[in-house]
């Protein structure tokens, strides 16, 4: 939904230190650093990678492969445990139900585009959302504390929780990309005087990326705990944790068939051990 969207697509601010490049200050290194993510992000590379994920209190494992059409996954495990005979069928007839039905695919297509197009909304706001300033330097890395820029007006619903968030940017100043970014809600968040949805104050995430081949960043890990209200009255409970890794490069015209082909492939090497 909306609200959470703008959650994951975003501590106590430490201390204002110094800048480390006098030359640059830290709103100007925090939109260079943005603006550097949103010109990778136009680079449609596929990958196929493993996620690992906990959500209401269920471990999965699946394997995620990005095509040109959106990306494939297929489940391997629940709970540590390898999937039964009778879950391996369920997922079976779940991938080829997706590679039959056109609507299915128009669908997943859709929902890529829809949630790339918004992301990049959100994302590109952040420069002008917060005020930036330097809280400490770890090599390469440097943290940016960020507060909410009184001047800004949200131009959306979703932008509005920038207005009450608070946290740290952890950037690779070599490369000037993202490493790491984590905030949290100080006051609760009403939209539409409370009637459309609320998150709690104290609501918090962190997402971080890194170089998980040479030349490509990825995101590797995403922690997400907030709760609300949503359309008056259901109740708004994410917990969930993500980590991405075993990154591996697959070619930029791969089709949804390939991809599932590819998945069958490597279900079958993995049941064979």
């Amino acid at each position: 939904m909306p609200l959470a969207l703008a959650i994951i697509l975003l501590s106590i601010p430490a201390r204002p230190q110094s800048a480390p490049n006098s030359q640059v200050s830290a709103n100007d290194l925090a939109r260079r650093v943005i603006t550097n993510e949103l010109t990778f992000q136009d680079d449609h590379t596929n990958w196929m990678y493993r996620l690992e994920k906990e959500q209401s209190g269920k471990k999965r494992v699946e394997e995620i492969i990005e095509t040109k059409e959106g990306s494939l996954s297929r489940l391997l495990s629940i709970d540590d445990r390898p999937l039964s005979a009778k879950q391996q069928e369920e997922e079976n007839k779940r991938v080829q139900e997706l590679m039959t039905s056109r609507s299915a695919q128009r669908k997943l297509q859709r929902e890529l585009e829809d949630a790339t197009l918004q992301g990049r909304r959100l994302f590109k706001m952040l420069p002008d959302a917060f005020v930036f300033g330097y809280a400490g330097d770890d090599g390469n890395m440097v943290k940016l504390s960020f507060r909410p820029n009184p001047n800004f007006h949200p131009p959306s619903m979703e932008a509005r929780v920038f207005h009450d968030m608070e946290g740290e940017m952890w950037v690779d100043c070599k490369q000037e990309r993202l490493a790491a970014f984590s905030g949290h809600l100080t006051r609760d968040v009403k939209f539409g005087l409370g009637l459309l949805g609320k998150l709690d104050k104290g609501g918090h995430f962190e997402v971080k990326q890194a170089e998980v081949v040479s030349g490509h960043w990825d995101l590797t890990d995403m922690n997400i705990e907030i709760t609300g209200k949503a359309l008056l009255f259901a109740t708004i409970g994410m917990r969930k944790n993500e980590t991405h890794r075993d990154f591996y490069q697959v070619s930029d015209d791969l089709t949804l068939a390939e991809a599932t082909d590819m998945l069958n492939r490597k279900t079958v090497v993995v049941d064979s051990h």
